[in-house]
This record gives C-alpha cells, sequence and structure tokens, in this order.
C-alpha cells in the first residue's frame, strides 16, 4: 500500500480536467450547460446573445474548457490564444449578463462535480473569470 501512495504522489496532482473525467466529463459540462441556458427562462437574455443552432458553440466552449482545465488544448490549437476577453468585445457583458452565466454553470457545477474541494475550486475559477468579462455597466 505504502507503494501505492507513493507512486501516485510521484506522479504529481491530477488535472483539474481528470479529476472531472476527462473528455467525456469535460463535454458533459459544456452540454450541460448549454442545455440549461436554453431551458431555463431566468437566462433568456443570455441565450439571446447565442448564434443559433447553438451545436458549433457547444463545441467551442468544450475545446475552451478542455484546455483551461488542464486537459488538450484544443480551442488554441485550432483558433489560437482564446483572448476571452477581447473574443466577447463586440458583445454587451453585464453584471446581469455574468450572474445568467454562472447560473447556468453553478448548476451545472451542483449537478456534475460531487468533491467538494473541485467543486469549490472551480466555482471561485468560473466566478473570476465570468467577471472579468464584463465589459459595460
Amino acid at each position: 500500500m505504502l507503494s501505492f501512495l507513493k507512486s501516485k504522489k510521484a506522479s504529481g496532482p491530477t488535472s483539474q480536467y481528470d479529476q472531472l473525467g476527462g473528455e467525456q466529463g469535460v463535454r458533459a459540462m459544456a452540454e450541460r450547460f448549454y442545455d440549461i441556458m436554453e431551458s431555463d427562462p431566468r437566462a433568456q437574455d443570455l441565450l439571446a446573445l447565442h448564434p443559433q443552432p447553438l451545436n458549433a458553440i457547444r463545441e467551442k466552449f468544450f475545446e475552451f474548457l478542455s484546455g483551461w482545465l488542464g486537459g488538450p488544448q484544443l480551442f488554441t490549437e485550432k483558433y489560437g490564444h482564446p483572448r476571452l476577453r477581447a473574443r466577447h468585445l463586440p458583445f454587451r457583458i453585464d453584471v446581469k449578463m455574468r450572474d445568467q452565466w454562472l447560473l447556468c454553470m453553478y448548476q451545472v457545477l451542483d449537478e456534475q462535480v460531487q468533491d467538494q474541494l473541485l467543486h469549490m475550486q472551480l466555482k471561485q475559477q468560473f466566478t473570476r473569470l465570468a467577471h472579468h468579462m464584463i465589459n459595460t455597466d
């Protein structure tokens, strides 16, 4: 048992991507995020900002999350550096939009992330990210 602990420690910390279940888990997060956005009337203004149908944006979000969470850098390989704030400047993002985005993401975390520490870390990271995207009063 001790040798197992040593080998586990020697391999280093596991990425959030791996903790979430790799491609399958991260894809499930991205898909559920947009499912919530489409179905929850409290996110209707946020949904209205997105081009329909949502197939392409769902895939881009998965690709972004993959790299952002420590997995394969799929978004960067296809599109270059995410430059999220710059890419979102054409859209009016205020506190209301931030809160609608976080409403969807928090629900995903509540449904899909059972590990309390990981849940807390992701909630903090997503909150910082969403706040950073605000570009108007």
